[in-house]
């Protein structure tokens, strides 16, 4: 059982080392590449499956993936109390890691459309069982992974002897690589499977694969951390740092609030307050500590646009063409470029950039990168901005709820001229005009010379009105089109029947059914590329029409009584802004994530005392969770119609935050930590007297309040004897 598997005695493979490492962290860094994958995995078509199968719109998509982001990184506070206070790192790896895989399969089973869809049209009947599923499922989620975090790096460090400094230190190198590469192949991988087609009853896009190979990932990584369990150096929990922190800081408060009076000599800081109940080497600590969590004010801003390219970049990627020749690129894929610059430009910072600045004589220190970092990040959004609005610009003008919009098809074999309410102008036969006219309500149609007729169209709809010519009479029919971009870069395609009999179409595997003549087929989506339509007629004959889709298209192809192939109306154009323009800014994003988050890592480390710098950890992913939550309050607070506007708004506020934290940064005096705690160290003998002194005195007290005690009881039964004898 796994209970006899945590209380198993240490055994001989404890001792077992692999070119100078211990067996252990070998099923440590396997199990970390697994997590990595399961996490970024599913993270990377998140904010798609809450558009395109829950059917949330973009606000509201972005809102409830930063929401997960941030618990992701709040609840690993609570993993570390855990670990530290209560279960020890092994017991709450596995215990949280079985939590993490069942949100993973809870997930995928969350996804899969089949099993509310009764009549099979290929939509969920029941979309709040769905929605309930992924909630519980991400919540467990953001749980399990959020609280491992802390502890499996730790614990990977707690394999290693005294004196295996250089093992661990390389053992930390691949660990963090097990990471990138995670991350990397996982972010390339699960959306090809998104893409692809599966279900029972109809063929949809297959998050339910995208969702469960991460969570099979989840399930094995578990696995494989309990099967080295064997040769794990298990430590037991000690007590954790931060309660111990946060209780001295508490007392402190507490303390200077009680002793509040003028009439009080001030101290010069207000964690000596704390002085009655710790010693001064940790409020030292302490003090070092909240010294640089005070610098930590305003990183989180950078976080909220970091993150937004999981959510906002990717959102934008479905308005662009994916096509780069010999492969289509999904738009979940675009954030491969993130991980893949990080392998590169690491390298390249460390190595060329740095001893380059250096020699220029420049004191790039680590507060003065990490404030160049945050304004690349602006950039970053002020180049998302600009790829925005050329975007736009492409985008079609749809109605608003309180407009119309018409186009118009003529089948009459011949030119006709038209005056649509305040529109007038002729079509050639079987053309249609390129653009929608926008209408109110109702309009006047009339044709050639014919008697106007009154057009009423229902509220924020797209219209075609086909033009036809029946025993010399001029009539129009009406069909509704479409009225947004198809999703996920798809093309919506329909035909018109002018032909004399019934039309059979297909597509591959979808159908448009039998058209009657003189009759519209019903939109089928189409995928990017070079599409193939078999036509068969009630006769038996058939023919194959071949055209090539970009992204996000849509168009109605006309089959004239001649029956020749080569009319189309573009409802809608295809993406026409490559997403190759995305590069720019995610290489300024990774640029300054380059030398913001490793600079500021390398300086918590510097700055952090030996013992509290899990501490520090602790707060630098607090302000990743801060980040997402600061995301939320702008998205939903802002409310601004465009979204290059938005990004406008968050560059501006980093640019903000970064002069704040240029002037803090300035302000701020670079500490040695180990010298600071060498000073102190040479009280502690007086202090240990100081203590034992006092101890002495409470010891004489209490024996002498016994002895008062014993002599009062003893008096006191001689007085109830001698009564008793009287």
């Amino acid at each position: 059982s796994l209970k006899a598997e945590f209380q198993k005695e240490p055994t001989q493979f404890e001792d077992v080392t692999i070119f100078g490492y211990p067996l252990s962290i070998f099923f440590i860094v396997v199990n970390e590449f697994c997590e990595r994958f399961s996490y970024y995995g599913m993270r990377a078509v998140l904010v798609l499956y809450f558009k395109y199968f829950l059917k949330w719109d973009d606000d509201f998509s972005t809102t409830i993936y930063h929401t997960f982001v941030a618990l992701c990184y709040l609840t690993p506070i609570l993993g570390a109390i855990i670990a530290d206070s209560w279960l020890g790192k092994f017991k709450t790896i596995v215990y949280l890691s079985i939590v993490y895989a069942v949100g993973q399969v809870i997930m995928a089973v969350s996804a899969i459309h089949d099993i509310t869809d009764g009549n099979k049209d290929g939509t969920p009947d029941n979309m709040t069982l769905h929605v309930a599923l992924s909630m519980v499922g991400l919540l467990l989620i953001a749980l399990g992974t959020g609280g491992i975090k802390p502890c499996v790096a730790a614990f990977g460090g707690d394999q290693f002897n005294e004196d295996q400094d250089k093992q661990r230190s390389t053992f930390f190198s691949i660990f963090y690589l097990s990471i990138n590469a995670g991350s990397l192949l996982s972010t390339v991988i699960t959306p090809i499977l998104r893409a692809q087609k599966c279900g029972i009853h109809t063929q949809q896009q297959c998050y339910p694969l995208a969702f469960g190979v991460p969570a099979a990932l989840m399930v094995v990584s578990l696995v494989i951390f309990i099967v080295g369990s064997g040769m794990y150096n298990k430590t037991a929990p000690t007590g954790n740092i931060m309660v111990k922190v946060f209780k001295c800081i508490s007392f402190a408060i507490k303390n200077r609030y009680r002793n509040r009076s003028s009439k009080i000599p001030k101290r010069e800081h207000w964690m000596d307050w704390a002085e009655e109940k710790y010693d001064k080497l940790l409020i030292a600590q302490v003090k070092m500590v909240l010294k640089v969590l005070f610098l930590y004010i305003p990183l989180p801003m950078f976080w909220a646009l970091f993150d937004q390219q999981g959510s906002r970049w990717t959102l934008q990627a479905t308005t662009m063409d994916g096509n780069f020749g010999l492969m289509v690129i999904q738009p979940d894929q675009m954030q491969t470029v993130n991980p893949i610059l990080i392998l590169i430009m690491v390298p390249v910072v460390d190595f060329i950039i740095y001893p380059l600045i250096s020699k220029c004589k420049l004191n790039f220190t680590p507060l003065r990168r990490m404030t160049v970092g945050m304004f690349l990040a602006a950039l970053a959004f002020v180049a998302a901005a600009l790829v925005q609005l050329q975007i736009d610009a492409s985008l079609p003008d749809f109605p608003s709820s309180t407009e119309q919009q018409a186009k118009f098809i003529n089948m009459v074999d011949r030119p006709i001229d038209i005056t649509a309410g305040n529109y007038t102008f002729q079509l050639e036969a079987f053309q249609s005009n390129e653009d929608y006219y926008t209408y109110g309500r109702q309009f006047e149609l009339k044709i050639d010379t014919g008697s106007p007729v009154l057009i009423s169209l229902p509220d924020g709809t797209r219209n075609t009105l086909v033009i036809l010519e029946e025993a010399g009479r001029i009539r129009n029919i009406k069909f509704g089109d479409v009225v947004a971009k198809p999703e996920e870069g798809a093309n919506a395609i329909r035909f018109f029947n002018g032909f004399g009999m019934v039309l059979n179409i297909t597509v591959g595997e979808e159908g448009f059914g039998n058209i009657i003549s003189k009759n519209m087929s019903t939109y089928v989506d189409v995928p990017q590329g070079t599409a193939e339509f078999l036509i068969k007629n009630a006769a038996g004959n058939q023919c194959v029409f071949s055209r090539e889709f970009g992204f996000g298209s849509s168009y109605t192809f006309i089959i004239p009584p001649t029956f020749t192939l080569e009319e189309n109306v573009e409802d809608i154009k295809a993406n026409s802004i490559h997403m190759a323009w995305q590069i720019p800014q995610y290489f300024l994003m990774t640029s300054g994530e380059v030398v913001f988050s490793v600079t500021g890592l390398e300086f918590s480390y510097s700055q952090a005392p030996s013992n509290m710098k899990a501490v520090l950890q602790a707060g630098w992913l607090l302000t990743v969770a801060v980040g997402n939550i600061i995301v939320l309050i702008v998205a939903e607070a802002a409310t601004l119609p465009d979204q290059w506007a938005e990004y406008i708004l968050f560059a501006a506020l980093l640019v903000l935050v970064c002069i704040i934290f240029a002037i803090m940064a300035y302000f701020y005096t670079y500490i040695d930590p180990a010298k600071i705690e060498g000073n102190f160290a040479n009280l502690e003998p007086e202090d240990e007297k100081k203590k034992n002194l006092e101890v002495a005195k409470k010891d004489m007290v209490e024996n002498h309040n016994e002895k008062r005690r014993k002599s009062s009881n003893s008096s006191s039964d001689e007085e109830e004897t001698s009564q008793t004898n009287f």
